[in-house]
């Protein structure tokens, strides 16, 4: 089997990484996730626009990949609470390095800042 073929039989660690939270929306409830846990309704108010079902569907796929994790409490009312598992934490330089990468390129992504 060649390098290409193999290539194309398994998918690559970043293209992995992208379906699991390359997401519209996956990326910032991580992101939001970074500060602590949070309720349902805080992710919501968090996510201008998002409905609540796009945000259900992306909690679950979170939790199924093991990123996030969801703990209910059993007082009333009952509520759920998400937060960041150990595998959920790891992903934190890779959204520091986006972050860094972002304040250093304008929005165009011309030039550097520091150049202006």
């Amino acid at each position: 089997m060649t390098d290409s073929q193999e290539h194309n039989e398994q998918k690559c660690p970043i293209e992995k990484v992208v379906s699991v939270i390359g997401g519209k929306w996956t990326f910032i409830i991580l992101r939001d996730l970074f500060y602590g846990p949070k309720r349902f309704g805080e992710l919501q108010r968090s996510l201008k626009g998002i409905s609540p079902r796009t945000l259900s569907m992306r909690l679950k796929e979170l939790e199924k990949e093991g990123i996030i994790s969801r703990k209910i409490y059993s007082e009333i009312p009952p509520h759920v609470e998400y937060s960041l598992t150990e595998k959920g934490q790891e992903l934190r330089p890779v959204f520091d390095a986006m972050k860094d990468w972002g304040n250093k390129w304008d929005i165009l992504g011309i030039r550097e800042k520091n150049e202006s």
